[in-house]
């Protein structure tokens, strides 16, 4: 039995570092499948627990350099750090500026704004051989782990420019003549600029990237609790299931229960997307981290912390977000020989300007320049960076994808299909016509006696109308034994003083109705619930469901952004073909079983299609699982929920529609990310070799690249749904 565990992981530098702890992790042979996030700074890894445990792969990471924390499961997301600049930053930055000042004077003709060049020694010195120790520390910890990164060609590059500014020194002295030989304030901004890089890197990866941050501040830190009779402040860690809370107008519900009294409006947008309020009273569930935006209630907590929605929302977007698309995988082949090749093409350069031009300087210079300007940390920051803001904004609009795998896939979906019980219609359909044989023995209250009793053991929306409407007409619901679930099909069981009582289909019940009574409208365009007793028909339901109010909208939008939309549906032709018509779908398909559901989602997917299948019972599992995409809609059937990859909050296809849209403007921000990270290394490195960039711009522009994609991947919070 495999087992998954999470790890947050600290001293990556780059896509290299999180490619060698891939490295390292697939040599083993008790870890069965390992991926690194470099952006979100987690890895997570599928292992044989007979072979192998927690606290040993953490052991096979720390060896490898790097310091590895796992995640539990059910543990509490951790709160985004504050992210300060260091006081080595601060003091890089400081040392740095009269070289910065002494560059500019040689830009204007200035030469005696340059420092000494003894002075440029020492301010050098201080950063080579202190500050930039961290550098070093990545680069040799990088090396023994048999994969360079980033910080080997800083390293390399860096000191080279100081070894040999050095040496000038010792050879011209401290005169001005040594100064047109010293290139100390390469060096120098290179590391400052670099380090200043990374911070903001990491500032924005930890602070902005993670829309985690933003869900914690949901939950108030300090609740009103009724105690003894009195309503005092205290913690919310000092709060029970079970405790009686407040919430005044403009205050957060602080856990998920039930409103005990009082009546208020909610905004609940940040787990559904929904942005209408809603009222709630006495009897009704409120959620943890809803707004109160008129009124006040008194609530009993009813869950806490990781039990609640918003945890467990929380704890599937922090997976989420850890997880790769496989679409990173091109980068990620590319950064494991980034490094190699790009010391190679520096030693070419090398060679080749001395070669051409006799210039130990210029060759120097130029060959630096390469190492500098090569950045494998915008290809590694450019799926991740992406997938994790896509990924919390889709959040935000209610919609749930299980991994980055199928983010990625749902944005390539061109082919829609759609349950219609609870998915298209509101799924709380109600008995609006009777019908019983004239031959039979059993009376209209006898009839409701029995299929409330089997009914009662289904979950099915038809079948809960059937109950419900026995409760209205004063039927008492009784327990029926030996119940079996015909998938599709209908509901068996033995009836108290009856026997064997089927209710489902009327094929499924042995029972053809009558055609004159099929032709009636309200039976043509409704879901029909026959009842049979020890093989005898005793009748049938006609069960309308009206649509949802924005189901018509819902599926215009899916047709706007191109996609065809399908209806596969359990109930008869009548009442899809109904639906169909309303919603404007000509392809659709009736009477389909489980089996037949799946069976058509393969047919389309091998015509080409990308298909998404859209449905919330457990007669739509085999098609969710068929599909290239799930979507389940929350609180639906266990068997759909865990077999989709997408689910939705809203139960509304609207969210199809947001989910389709936000993957598709993801994926597109991915490869903006992978084009810009590509096209900077491709071109910089050669303008680099030829001398077109100095060492002090190329660290620079290294340093932006990043931040640049990260950039990139931010505009994705403001960008707008199709």
């Amino acid at each position: 039995m495999e087992q998954k565990i999470r790890f947050h992981i600290d001293g990556m530098t780059c896509q290299a570092c999180a490619s060698r702890i891939e490295k390292v992790l697939h040599k083993k042979a008790a870890v069965l499948e390992a991926g690194v996030n470099f952006a979100g700074e987690e890895a997570q890894v599928r292992f044989d627990p007979a072979q192998t445990d927690a606290a040993t792969i953490a052991a096979w990471i720390d060896k490898a350099g790097f310091k590895a924390v796992p995640l539990a499961d059910n543990a509490a997301v951790a709160a985004p750090e504050a992210v300060h600049a260091p006081w080595r930053l601060w003091l890089l930055l400081l040392i740095s500026l009269p070289f910065a000042l002494g560059m500019v004077g040689m830009m204007l003709g200035q030469h005696q704004w340059m420092l000494p060049p003894l002075w440029q020694f020492v301010l050098a010195s201080v950063v080579q051989l202190g500050l930039a120790w961290p550098f070093y520390r990545g680069a040799w910890a990088s090396i023994k782990g048999g994969l360079a990164n980033m910080d080997v060609l800083v390293s390399l590059g860096t000191l080279a420019i100081w070894a040999y500014s050095s040496w000038m020194l010792v050879r011209h002295g401290n005169s001005h003549e040594a100064l047109n030989h010293l290139y100390f304030e390469a060096g120098v901004m290179v590391i400052a600029f670099v380090s200043l890089g990374k911070f903001l890197e990491m500032r924005t990866k930890k602070q902005s990237l993670n829309s985690l941050g933003l869900l914690l501040q949901l939950t108030p830190r300090r609740v009103q609790k009724h105690i003894n009779g009195q309503w005092q402040t205290v913690a919310l860690d000092s709060v029970a299931v079970g405790d009686l809370l407040q919430a005044r107008h403009g205050e957060r519900i602080a856990a998920d229960g039930v409103i005990d009294s009082g009546q208020a409006w909610f905004d609940e947008s940040h787990l559904t997307g929904e942005s209408k309020p809603l009222l709630k009273q006495a009897g009704d569930t409120v959620l943890a981290g809803a707004l109160n935006t008129d009124g006040s209630v008194a609530y009993r907590a009813r869950a806490l912390g990781q039990q609640t929605l918003l945890g467990d929302m929380m704890q599937a977007l922090a997976e989420a977000q850890g997880s790769k698309a496989p679409i990173a995988r091109v980068a990620d082949k590319v950064a494991a020989v980034f490094v190699p090749v790009v010391v190679a093409i520096a030693v070419l350069t090398f060679i080749a300007t001395f070669w051409l031009s006799g210039s130990l300087d210029s060759a120097i210079t130029h060959a630096v320049a390469v190492l500098v300007i090569a950045c494998p940390c915008a290809l590694g920051l450019a799926t991740p960076a992406a997938v994790m803001v896509g990924m919390g904004k889709a959040a935000r609009y209610g919609v749930w994808f299980k991994d980055a795998a199928a983010l990625e896939q749902t944005s390539r979906v061109n082919t829609v299909v759609l349950d219609k019980t609870g998915t298209l219609t509101r799924g709380q359909p109600e008995v609006v016509a009777l019908w019983q044989p004239p031959q039979t023995r059993f009376d209209a209250a006898e009839l409701w006696r029995m299929a409330a009793a089997v009914e009662a053991q289904a979950n099915h929306p038809l079948a809960q109308a059937v109950v419900q409407a026995a409760l209205a007409r004063g039927i008492a619901v009784e327990a029926a034994e030996h119940s079996r679930n015909e998938v599709g099909q209908g509901m068996a069981a033995t009836v108290a003083g009856v026997g064997e009582v089927k209710v489902g289909r009327p094929s499924f019940c042995g029972i053809t109705l009558p055609e004159s009574l099929l032709a009636d409208p309200q039976w043509h365009s409704a879901s029909v619930v026959a009842v049979a007793a020890n093989g005898e028909a005793v009748g049938a339901f006609a069960v309308a469901d009206a649509l949802k109010d924005d189901s018509a909208a819902a599926v215009h939008r899916l047709q706007q952004q191109g996609i065809a939309v399908h209806i596969m549906s359990g109930d008869h032709l009548g009442v899809v073909a109904h639906v169909a018509q309303q919603l404007g779908i000509v392809d659709y398909q009736a009477g389909m079983s489980p089996r037949d559901k799946a069976q058509a989602v393969q047919a389309l997917m091998a015509q080409g299609r990308v298909v998404a299948m859209v449905g919330d019972g457990v007669n739509d599992a085999p098609a969710l699982a068929a599909a290239d995409v799930g979507f389940a809609m929350h609180g639906g059937a266990d068997a759909a929920t865990h077999t989709a990859a997408v689910t939705l909050m809203r139960h509304s296809v609207d969210q199809v529609a947001d989910a389709l849209s936000l993957a598709r403007a993801t994926l597109r921000n991915i490869k903006q990310n992978l084009f810009f990270a590509f096209f900077y290394n491709v071109l910089g490195i050669p303008l680099a070799a030829i001398g077109l960039l100095s060492p002090v711009i190329a660290g620079a522009a290294m340093a932006l690249s990043s931040i640049s994609v990260l950039g990139n991947a931010l505009r994705l919070r403001g960008s707008k749904l199709d």
